[in-house]
C-alpha cells in the first residue's frame, strides 16, 4: 500500500489532547476520510429511510414481517460464519466506558468479553472519543496503568489468557463527530471515526493476539443498515490487507423495527455476524417513538414494571434466541444494571436475588451469554450460565422450534396489566435530570439510585413523560399527566438535589442546563429522534 496523502480532514475546534498524535495520524485520518467519503452518502439515505418508515408507522400503527424479504427467511440452508476461538464463549459480558481505570477493570474482571463502549455508556466529547482510542492500544500493548489519585489504588492487568476479549461498540448511525470535517465542512459520522480509528490501529495488533477486531452494532433499525455495516467491513479488510471474515459483529436488536429483521440483519451480515443481543432500555424507547401516536393501546407503564417476562418482551426474547440458534448465531441476552451498595447488605442481597433470577431465566430459555454492568455481578452471572451450559462454549444447538411468535406478539403492549404512576413520572423526571447532567460533564456511564445507567436509561425517562401526557394519562393518584405537573415535579427535584448535594456543588455543575434539556424533548410537541442530538450541542470539549 502506498504512502497516504495528508487527510482531507480537518480537526475543528477542539484543543489539543495528550499523545493524540498517536491517534490521530496522518495514515488514520486518511483512511476514515475514504470511509466517509465512501460510505456517509448511503448512510444518510438510510436516515431519510428511517423518517419514512416512521410515518408509515403513524399511519398505519402497525409493522410486520417483510414480503420482500420472505425468501431469505424461508431458506433454511445459510447459517453465519462459525465463531471465532475468542469470541465462541461469551457466557458474561461486562459493559461500560473506555475510561482508563474501566478498560483495566472490565479487561480483569472475569466476564468473558468486555463491551467497550463508545456508545450509550460514553458522553462523545473529543476527550472521551480520542482517550478512548488510546486506552485501547495501550491495554493490547500492555502499556496501562492507572492510579486513583483520590485513594492511592493501583490497577494493572492480569496475564494475557485471564483478559476478557474486547467487543467494542462504535456510535449508531445518526450521531456525527463535529470534531473532524471534511473539506466541505460536513462532519464525519462518528460511527466510522470511532470503527475506523479502531479498526486501522488494532486490526493486525489483536490477530497476533490470537483475537480479532469485534464490534456491537448499535441502534440498527434495518437490515440496510446492517448492509451498509458490511460493505464498510468488506472494505476495510480489503483496504488494510486483513483477511475477509476476520471482522465480527454482534448486532444489537434494539429497536422494535430491527426485531421484524433479525433474521434478514444475520443474513446480510452472514460472513462477519457473530450474534445478536436483546437490548432493553432503546428497545421500549424505540416502542414508544415508533407508536407514539398509536393510541391508549402502545401507552407503557413505568419503566421498572416493564420486566422480561411481559408477554410482547417474551416474544422478542424468544424469537431472538430461535432466530440465532437457527443460524448458528450467538444469542445474548440483556443487561443487569445493579451497582453493589457499600452501606447496604440487605439491599445488595436483595438485588443479587434479581439479577440471579435473571439470568437464570436467560441460561434456561436458551441464551448463550448476558451482561453486566459491575464485576460484581459477572459471578452471579456466570454461576447462572455454567449450570446450564457446564463445559460447553454455548448452546446454540437449543433450536427453540417450539417457539412461535407472531407479527401482533412483538407489539402487544397492552397484554401488560401495569399502568403508568405518579412515582413513575417522578421517577423519570429524577433520573432524566440525575443522567443527563452527568453526560453534560462527559460521564456517560452513571450510578443512579444503585442502578448503572447510560443514554438508553435517558432516552426512555423522557419519551415515558412526553408520552403520558400526550396521552392524557390519568394516575391512580388522580393527578393527569401534564407539561405543568412534569414542570412542577422537574422543579421540586432541583429543589431537592440542591439540597442534597449543597450550593457550592450545584452550582459547578450543570443542574439547570439539565433540567431545561429534560422538559425540552419531554414536553416538545415536536418529538426529537434521539436525546444526544440536541444535548451533544450543549455537550462541551
Amino acid at each position: 500500500m502506498s504512502a497516504p496523502a495528508p487527510s482531507p480532514l480537518a480537526i475543528v475546534d477542539a484543543e489539543p489532547l495528550p499523545r493524540q498524535e498517536e491517534v490521530l495520524t496522518d495514515a488514520a485520518l486518511a483512511f476514515v476520510a475514504e470511509l466517509h467519503r465512501r460510505f456517509t452518502p448511503r448512510r444518510d439515505e438510510l436516515l431519510a429511510r428511517r423518517a419514512e418508515r416512521r410515518a408509515e408507522i403513524a399511519r398505519t400503527s402497525t409493522l410486520d414481517f417483510l414480503p420482500e424479504t420472505a425468501a431469505v427467511r424461508a431458506d433454511d440452508s445459510w447459517r453465519v460464519a462459525p465463531a471465532p476461538a475468542a469470541l465462541n464463549d461469551r457466557r458474561v459480558e461486562i459493559t461500560g466506558p473506555t475510561d482508563r481505570k474501566m478498560t483495566i477493570n472490565a479487561l480483569n474482571s472475569g466476564a468473558k468479553v468486555w463491551l467497550a463502549d463508545f456508545e450509550d455508556a460514553s458522553a462523545p466529547t473529543w476527550e472521551n472519543v480520542v482517550l478512548g482510542q488510546l486506552n485501547l492500544i495501550d491495554a493490547y500493548t500492555r502499556a496501562i496503568d492507572f492510579t486513583d489519585e483520590r485513594t492511592g489504588k493501583s490497577y494493572a492487568l492480569r496475564p494475557n489468557e485471564e483478559l476478557a476479549t474486547v467487543v467494542m461498540r462504535p456510535r449508531g448511525w445518526h450521531l456525527n463527530e463535529r470534531h473532524l470535517a471534511d473539506a466541505d465542512g460536513t462532519p464525519v459520522p462518528g460511527a466510522l471515526v470511532d470503527f475506523g480509528l479502531y479498526f486501522f490501529h488494532n486490526a493486525r495488533r489483536l490477530l497476533d493476539l490470537g483475537k480479532g477486531p469485534y464490534f456491537y452494532l448499535p441502534k440498527t433499525e434495518s437490515h440496510l443498515e446492517a448492509r451498509l455495516w458490511n460493505e464498510v467491513f468488506v472494505f476495510a479488510q480489503d483496504h488494510l490487507g486483513i483477511p475477509q471474515g476476520t471482522i465480527r459483529a454482534t448486532v444489537l436488536i434494539e429497536t422494535i423495527t430491527a426485531a421484524y429483521e433479525m433474521e434478514e440483519i444475520l443474513y446480510e451480515l452472514r460472513d462477519h455476524a457473530s450474534g445478536l443481543n436483546a437490548g432493553r432500555w432503546d428497545y421500549l424507547f424505540s416502542i414508544v417513538k415508533n407508536f407514539r401516536d398509536g393510541g391508549a393501546r402502545f401507552v407503557l407503564p413505568d419503566r421498572n414494571a416493564v420486566t422480561m417476562t411481559a408477554p410482547f418482551m417474551r416474544a422478542y426474547t424468544e424469537l431472538l434466541v430461535r432466530t440465532c440458534h437457527k443460524r448458528g448465531a450467538h444469542a445474548i441476552g440483556g443487561m443487569a444494571a445493579f451497582i453493589p451498595s457499600r452501606k447496604d447488605a440487605e439491599v445488595n442481597k436483595v438485588a443479587f436475588e434479581k439479577v440471579r433470577a435473571d439470568k437464570d431465566r436467560e441460561a434456561k430459555d436458551g441464551f448463550d451469554g448476558s451482561w453486566v454492568a459491575h464485576p460484581d455481578l459477572v459471578p452471579i452471572a456466570m454461576e447462572s450460565f455454567d449450570k446450564v451450559l457446564g463445559d460447553r462454549p454455548n448452546q446454540k444447538d437449543r433450536l427453540r422450534e417450539d417457539v412461535r411468535v407472531e407479527a401482533a406478539d412483538l407489539i402487544a403492549i397492552d397484554s401488560l396489566d401495569a399502568k403508568p404512576t405518579y412515582e413513575g413520572l417522578v421517577n423519570a423526571v429524577q433520573v432524566g435530570i440525575r443522567y443527563i447532567e452527568a453526560w453534560l460533564r462527559g460521564l456517560g456511564a452513571v450510578a443512579i439510585f444503585n442502578l448503572m445507567e447510560d443514554a438508553a436509561t435517558a432516552e426512555i425517562s423522557r419519551s415515558q413523560i412526553w408520552q403520558w401526557i400526550n396521552a392524557g394519562v390519568e394516575f391512580g393518584n388522580g393527578e393527569k399527566a401534564t407539561p405543568e405537573l412534569a414542570r412542577k415535579v422537574a422543579a421540586e427535584e432541583l429543589d431537592a438535589i440542591r439540597e442534597e448535594i449543597g450550593e457550592e456543588a450545584f452550582a459547578a455543575g450543570h443542574w439547570q442546563e439539565a433540567h431545561d434539556l429534560l422538559l425540552q424533548v419531554s414536553l416538545d410537541e415536536d418529538y426529537a429522534d434521539f436525546l444526544t442530538l440536541p444535548a451533544y450541542e450543549r455537550l462541551r470539549g
